[in-house]
């Protein structure tokens, strides 16, 4: 089978990588206030090109900045939006792992004047990923336009600002649309909006905590689904833009379950992206069944290396499991991926460096052992 030249690739990946020792310390040196910005970000700098070099040496065919200047996946996109600010008080989510529960608690949302774009978020942190691979298309991970209605909820609009939600989901497509169009003129073209609330519906849990603040929870996909379309209807024809879902990556913890069937059909057949990244590393995702509703036109990014966990998958498990994928959406329409990012936040999941790097070349050569 050819190899693929476009994103996603048969061997991928999800983003976020876990944070080094040296880079931990100096974020927490500088919460302290013992360094500046500016020296922060200088060990940033130091860091990134190994992280790059690390990922174009496994054999991957993307690198991101391992997420190194964020401390969360999304929060820090969400904080940079126009109109956006941090409030008094926590979000507060519940994450669930074998051991108990644990808490995840930024800070509130508050919109008090109308969604914009100030500034090219992360476009920066894209010139430098860019300039710095060598053989590796570099891929910018930033959050879905969905995450700041599902984190913050109606709760969190100004009434004199918003007194109607429908100018609100007009203004956040429009800034998510500028978004996209400014890192295109940086020469982006692997851009990934990563999103929970796709794979967190699923969950009836997740939809009956939406219908208690007074929303439309068995709809409220199909918006979703038309939010990300506003905001990439005009990408250019060279911008690969792909979607990743999963029901929660916190300290090897998670939110939600639940197999894709509730969003499948409308996802897979109205999302208007290149390809999606599916959480599928244990019985929590559900089946395989709802990748019948893929069109022929899209890829699917199978996330079957668990990032959670240290243990090394076998690769003769992960290539069954691509044989049982493969019964419902073709085979040259599957990639393969880690199930979500090694540390979505800056704590990183439980696992070691080299347990993480020894993922990722699992990834490569199982990919290589199927597709050539």
């Amino acid at each position: 089978m050819a190899r693929r030249t476009s994103p996603p690739f048969r061997a991928d990946h999800v983003g976020s990588l876990l944070r080094p020792p040296r880079l931990l310390q100096a974020r927490d040196d500088f919460a302290a206030g013992d360094i500046t910005a500016a020296d922060l970000r200088a060990v940033e700098d130091q860091e990134i090109p190994g992280a790059i070099k690390m990922q174009e040496d496994v054999g991957l065919q993307s690198a991101t900045d391992g997420e190194f200047r964020r401390a969360s996946w999304h929060m820090d996109f969400i904080y940079a939006l126009g109109g956006i600010s941090q409030a008094p008080g926590h979000i507060r989510v519940k994450f669930t792992n074998p051991s108990g529960t644990i808490e995840w608690t930024p800070a509130a949302l508050h919109i008090g004047s109308k969604v914009r774009l100030d500034r090219t978020i992360f476009g920066d942190d894209f010139s430098f990923v860019k300039s710095h691979v060598s053989t590796a298309v570099p891929k910018l991970t930033i959050p879905s336009p969905n995450m700041v209605h599902y984190r913050g909820g109606p709760a969190m609009l100004d009434p004199e600002v918003y007194p109607d939600i429908e100018p609100f989901w007009a203004d956040l497509a429009a800034a998510y649309a500028d978004e996209v169009q400014r890192l295109a003129a940086l020469g982006c073209t692997y851009l990934q909006f990563d999103d929970t609330s796709l794979a967190y519906l699923n969950d009836p849990a997740q939809r009956a905590e939406i219908s208690e603040r007074g929303e439309d929870a068995e709809h409220l996909h199909l918006r979703y689904i038309s939010q990300i379309n506003a905001a990439i209807k005009d990408r250019p024809a060279g911008m690969a833009v792909t979607t990743h879902m999963c029901r929660g990556n916190f300290r090897s913890s998670w939110v939600a379950s639940g197999g894709y069937d509730f969003v499948a059909e409308a996802l897979f057949s109205e999302l208007d992206v290149d390809g999606f990244f599916l959480e599928y590393d244990d019985e929590r995702s559900g089946g395989f069944e709802p990748l019948r509703f893929v069109p022929k036109d899209k890829m699917v990014v199978l996330g079957l290396v668990t990032t959670k966990r240290p243990e090394l998958e076998s690769r003769d498990d992960l290539k069954r499991r691509i044989d049982q994928a493969a019964k419902y959406v073709p085979l040259e329409q599957i990639c393969l991926s880690g199930q979500c990012g090694f540390s979505s936040t800056v704590e990183g999941n439980a696992l070691t460096y080299d347990q993480q790097v020894a993922k990722l070349r699992l990834i490569v050569d199982t990919a290589h052992d199927i597709w050539g």
